[in-house]
């Protein structure tokens, strides 16, 4: 039975990689992406988004959101991710243009037409945020919300107590949080150590399987990639938002919660 899944993004290099998993998986079945700014600004994110569908052969309705977070100023992640968002590829602007009713809007909507939704956010969560305020009623449709954010048991990375996506926008965070969604939080916790990949995991990627989508995946992470080498010594990287959306595609791999 096919699952419907509406993904939350604010699309850079690592989101790109999670939304081309759920757009591989025979079982899901992606409704649509709601953009909000994160990573990069709302346009540039709404162009990887459909960029990435793109690239997966795809038609999937893409809306822009929220370009601000609730009440604090707005900080991007180019230094880490690139101006692009995607490792300073700069892909081509994708054929299908986004649609025109704002993400918030279609959020509603589609969790409303679709009883059972899975929920996946992969950046801060302003739009999901905006809306359960406005339609408080939409939490009982979603069977699961799957988040990317949050460091409950190990240092940030954005600040020592701080995961990028809730840092952004925490009022955001703090209402769905508070909503009745039925969160499952995929912390930065579980996306650091065994979860990075390793040069030679990249290689094989590359050399081995050696695809379209194999290359992308390690061609658009080449900012982060050089970043981590550069700041942290680290000659992996890690992909959060892949981490979040294989736990969305299939729970059973988390074996401790």
């Amino acid at each position: 039975m096919t699952r419907k899944m509406i993904i939350d993004t604010d699309t850079a290099s690592d989101d790109a990689v999670a939304i081309m998993m759920a757009l591989m998986e025979p079982d899901i079945e992606v409704v649509a992406m709601t953009i909000v700014a994160g990573n990069v600004n709302v346009k540039q994110a709404s162009i990887n988004a459909r960029y990435t569908a793109e690239l997966c052969g795809k038609e999937v309705p893409v809306y822009e959101g929220a370009a601000y977070p609730l009440m604090r100023e707005y900080y991007s992640a180019e230094f880490f991710h690139g101006p692009d968002g995607m490792g300073e590829m700069y892909y081509p602007d994708p054929k299908r243009p986004a649609e025109k009713e704002h993400a918030v809007s279609a959020l509603i909507r589609y969790i409303e037409e679709n009883p059972g939704i899975i929920l996946v956010t992969l950046g801060p969560m302003t739009n999901v945020a905006l809306a359960v305020v406005q339609a408080p009623h939409i939490v009982k449709n979603v069977s699961r919300c799957v988040v990317m954010g949050g460091a409950a048991n190990t240092v940030g990375n954005i600040t020592p107590a701080a995961e990028y996506n809730i840092w952004v926008d925490p009022e955001a965070a703090s209402i769905c949080f508070r909503s009745g969604l039925p969160i499952e939080m995929a912390g930065w916790e579980v996306c650091r150590g065994a979860a990075n990949i390793v040069e030679e995991e990249m290689r094989y990627y590359k050399e081995v399987i050696d695809t379209p989508l194999s290359h992308f995946t390690i061609d658009c992470n080449a900012s982060a990639l050089k970043t981590n080498q550069e700041w942290l010594g680290d000659p992996g990287i890690g992909l959060p938002d892949p981490i979040g959306m294989a736990i969305a595609i299939d729970p059973s791999i988390v074996t401790r919660k």
